[in-house]
């Protein structure tokens, strides 16, 4: 995809690392916000909560839900490590990889549609407004997770953050030009898009498999942490979010969530970093602090 390739040589400073040395960092690199933060474990939250918000779009869900076999035990699982796998390529991957997983993804969009039970219109799942939303959900969920887990971000590197996600938005098909690039205007999408969303009986459906979610056998385990994760993923949406769901949108929920966040995240900072980070984002970290510590003596030097 070579829009892909144009965007990247517009990056400016955030791949400043790349430039003096061999090495492709794909969509991001080591001096980009992303890398700071989405290899955090706490990030895991992150990801659930995007999936709850996702699922507000009736069409959105409505598409997954005909689509999918969302209550088989081991389509469920599959289909979620094809995910887990998409936001790793996506994120740590080579322009190589994430323009063959992009192609992969699009290609399989392009042939599937939905069915509008309100008005039994037929839809594309490609459709821009459903992919915006999707990617917006995960937007909004990752970075509203590491900056109440205590993941120190500015409000300059909030913004960052939404600007470089727009090249994650232009791998499933979207043109990054009509994509939300800071998070006033985050604000404002959600803002326009929160009268035409609701739960529908498949999200509210989904929102109760996440307290017992339908396991393969050999991960029955799982279950028993799934109450307490979804406890919390669900206390970390939005306060309008969770009232469509028919909960209580208290502010006493969201400072209960902040703090168990920043516990969670506080409690995984004192295991070393060989063990606590997947290989990618351990690599990823590495190649942060080269590259700090690179800008460090360009700094001293001048």
């Amino acid at each position: 995809m070579g829009g892909l390739r144009e965007m990247d040589g517009k990056r400016g400073s955030d791949r400043a690392a790349g430039a003096d040395r061999p090495g492709d960092f794909g969509l991001f690199g080591p001096g980009s916000v992303t890398w700071r933060v989405m290899g955090e474990p706490v990030m895991m939250i992150g990801g659930f909560r995007a999936l709850l918000l996702q699922a507000l779009h009736p069409r959105s869900m409505w598409g997954t839900a005909q689509n999918s076999e969302l209550m088989n035990p081991d389509s469920a699982w599959q289909r979620l490590a094809r995910t887990i796998e998409f936001v790793r390529v996506r994120t740590y991957g080579s322009l190589e990889e994430v323009e063959r997983i992009g192609r992969r993804v699009r290609k399989m969009h392009a042939k599937l549609e939905g069915l509008d039970m309100r008005t039994g219109e037929v839809f594309r799942i490609d459709d821009p407004e459903n992919l915006l939303w999707v990617h917006m959900g995960e937007v909004d969920s990752y970075l509203d997770i590491a900056r109440r887990a205590g993941i120190v971000l500015s409000d300059a590197e909030a913004d960052r953050f939404v600007d470089e996600q727009r090249r994650a938005a232009q791998v499933v098909g979207l043109d990054p030009a009509d994509v939300p690039a800071s998070v006033a205007e985050m604000r404002d999408y959600y803002a326009m898009m929160r009268p035409k969303i609701w739960a529908c009986k498949e999200a509210r459906e989904g929102l109760r498999r996440l307290f017992n979610p339908p396991v393969p056998r050999p991960m029955l385990p799982l279950k028993l942490a799934a109450p307490s994760l979804a406890t919390l993923t669900v206390a970390t949406l939005p306060r309008w979010a969770r009232r469509m769901y028919g909960l209580p949108g208290l502010p006493t929920s969201d400072l209960a969530a902040t703090l168990t966040l920043q516990a969670m995240h506080r409690g995984t900072r004192v295991i070393p970093a060989r063990l606590r980070y997947s290989p990618d984002a351990k690599r990823a970290h590495e190649l942060i602090r080269a590259y700090e510590a690179e800008a460090r003596s360009l700094g001293m030097a001048s």
